[in-house]
């Protein structure tokens, strides 16, 4: 067989959905308010980071602590932070009859600044 008509066999892909895994992640929050209306700012903001945790960590369950609302609309509805830096951790669902088994809880960290920052696997 010629090397084109081979077909390629695909390898079975470990999920990795089901592991229990923390990182730290800086959002870049600007992006994505750029343009945005004053009053819907802040609402927005918190919508990204939902999507953001769910494109991250392939959860549809997406649980926000009350620390980084706190920090997202401490300044007020139109002037949230340019960037913030938060911790994903995919926690295990441990509530009996749950749509979801994994569940994706997104925590505050703070930050005096943001230079030379990566992406970081917490260990717990």
């Amino acid at each position: 067989m010629s090397p084109r008509t081979e077909k390629k066999q695909k390898t079975a892909k470990k999920s990795t959905l089901n592991e229990v895994v923390t990182r730290e992640y800086t959002i870049h929050m600007h992006k994505h308010v750029f343009g945005k209306s004053f009053k819907k700012r802040a609402p927005t903001a918190i919508k990204a980071i939902r999507e953001f945790a769910h494109k991250t960590m392939g959860t549809s369950d997406v649980r926000l602590d009350t620390d980084l609302n706190k920090a997202i609309w401490a300044r007020g509805i139109k002037s949230i932070p340019h960037r913030v830096r938060v911790r994903l951790a995919r926690r295990r669902n441990d509530v009996e009859g749950a749509k979801e088994k994994l569940y994706t809880f997104v925590t505050f960290v703070p930050v005096t600044n943001f230079k030379g920052l990566e992406t970081q696997a917490v260990e717990e």
